[in-house]
């Protein structure tokens, strides 16, 4: 399912008329969910980063300073619904294990933020860590850079510093430094003008901007600063095409490209920007003389349920990918858990064969293994080819890693087995099955898998295995697919208790030649992270 951060704004709105159903806590936006019934929930993860409780969405400004991983994400401190955007604050030694430090910024009154501090990114200029997000402040909708059949907001970028070691504490200059989109373009066609993601090449600081015209397409603007104060508009980095549909929202239409990251990796030049409920990455060539960016290879960042993605460098210079996985349950339910939204696991990027984006999970997750075991396989049921796996992933709480070389169409499955037969001489291992992802490869169609119902594209060498990677999180699947595509699902039940899951495998046993799971040590205590 894809979806996008600003379609939350319209479930956000319908949900005050829940309040009859679920009474005073969704007025009170849910802050009474004590911390004991967080900690118990059993959907919430054990090794992904999210608050205690509350709304958050997109990663911001992730930094590495002093030693230290900095984590800021959209969050809302007063509900599990989108609103009153905040940047909340986490701090790590190794991308993995986190500890909740204090909202580092909040709205100003009367400020160009008023309403809101939207995404951004964090960058250090002269050895002070930086901030340049976007404000926004309800305004009329001839002075709006936000119309999407729920808000007005004019959208400013701001700009903020710490001199804090931990930067628990920011200064924000109170005007913003960029006041509007470029003069040259028809406001009333402007289809939004967000998501500042500079960088410095040589002397000079550039950033992109996400932005679009009307009935024209997305496009990411491109400014150029001394000091990250003073910017000058130069030209669109890049612009798309004419959308073939319509929407009240031009983020749903492609009108808009939002969330835009552009940086070095190998011998090539990467835009990541959201748009269409989807993530798309670029590897092309950045002209240096006349400042445009020429894609090469296009592809989506992720085939499930994750958007908004930001990178930062890690402590050796590799490029690492964040991003939100958003709720996919009706908003009463997710507003009722007292929670909603977390952060994806930290995923490396690189450039493979033919420049194509290679995306593999982080290597510090390999220290929350808890023992390796060889899944055994048997018939579902007598004379079945459909063989299931044992001993079950407890808890929800994993990771399972399958290699095969497929001579014969090939698939895998997670199963929740929620109802064993009670016949002692029935055959059936397994009476009802909760299939919780499906994986198909045939030879048929060499170059993807299938997965769920959403192709995805593969490239496999003659003789070359299929490795399928799965982390398995109370309510989470994250799929690498051999470290080319991912996919990222959210899945829910009932109760108070988390499934234990199974693989299902059909094809030849013989083609497999590892098939592995591990339980995952959780990062803390309780499901609070920290």
């Amino acid at each position: 399912m894809k979806i996008d951060r600003r379609k939350f704004l319209s479930r956000t709105a319908k949900a005050a008329a829940l309040v009859t159903t679920f009474g005073s806590r969704l007025a009170q936006g849910f802050a009474l969910v004590p911390l004991s019934e967080l900690a118990k929930d059993p959907r919430r993860p054990q090794f992904h980063l999210l608050p205690a409780r509350n709304w958050m969405n997109d990663p911001n400004g992730p930094i590495f300073w002093k030693g230290k991983y900095h984590m800021f994400f959209q969050y809302n401190p007063n509900a599990a619904v989108w609103g009153d955007m905040h940047w909340d604050h986490a701090v790590s030694t190794d991308m993995i294990h986190w500890k909740h430090l204090p909202v580092a910024l909040a709205p100003t009154p009367g400020g160009p933020d008023t309403d809101g501090c939207f995404s951004g990114t964090a960058v250090v200029h002269n050895g002070t860590p930086t901030f340049i997000y976007t404000g926004v402040s309800k305004a009329p909708p001839e002075a709006s850079t936000i119309r999407d059949g729920n808000n007005n907001f004019k959208e400013v970028q701001m700009y903020a510093t710490s001199t804090d070691p931990e930067l628990r504490t920011w200064t924000k200059r109170s005007t913003p430094i960029i006041a509007g989109p470029p003069k040259e373009f028809e406001f009333s066609s402007i289809t939004g003008f967000r998501d500042p993601a500079p960088w410095k090449q040589g002397d000079t600081w550039y950033m992109a901007v996400g932005s679009g015209i009307a009935k024209k397409g997305g496009m990411i603007l491109l400014y150029k600063s001394a000091d990250l104060q003073e910017w000058e508009y130069l030209h669109p980095l890049i612009s798309g095409t004419v959308p073939t549909g319509t929407a009240v929202n031009p983020v749903d239409s492609g009108e808009m490209w939002e969330c835009p990251d552009f940086f070095p990796l190998g011998n090539k030049h990467v835009l990541i920007y959201s748009t269409q409920g989807k993530v798309f990455w670029q590897v092309g060539d950045f002209d240096l003389k006349e400042l445009l960016f020429h894609p090469q290879q296009t592809g989506w960042l992720d085939y499930g349920t994750f958007y908004a993605p930001k990178t930062q460098t890690d402590k050796s210079g590799a490029r690492i990918l964040w991003g939100w996985i958003p709720e996919t349950r009706p908003t009463a339910e997710y507003s009722a858990s007292g929670w909603a939204g977390l952060m994806g696991l930290p995923r490396i990027l690189t450039l493979g064969a033919e420049n194509r984006l290679r995306i593999t999970p982080a290597p510090g997750l390999q220290k929350l293994r808890q023992g390796e075991t060889k899944l055994q396989l048997a018939p579902a049921e007598a004379g079945s080819k459909i063989m299931v796996s044992s001993p079950s992933l407890k808890n929800a709480c994993g990771e399972i890693l399958c290699t095969v070389l497929p001579t014969e169409p090939f698939s895998l499955d997670l199963l929740n087995p929620v109802e064993k037969s009670e016949d002692k001489t029935d055959a059936k291992a397994l009476e009802t099955q909760a299939s919780l992802l499906s994986i198909r490869y045939s030879h048929a169609n060499p170059g993807e898998l299938i997965v769920d119902r959403q192709k995805m594209p593969i490239h496999l060498a003659a003789g070359a295995p299929l490795e399928l990677h799965l982390y398995i999180d109370g309510s989470i699947i994250e799929l690498f697919a051999n470290n080319e595509s991912t996919y990222t699902k959210r899945f829910y039940y009932p109760g108070g208790t988390a499934p234990e899951i199974v693989a299902s495998i059909t094809g030849k046993t013989s083609d497999i030649s590892r098939l592995t799971q591990w339980q995952i040590t959780p990062i803390s205590k309780d499901r609070l992270t920290t």
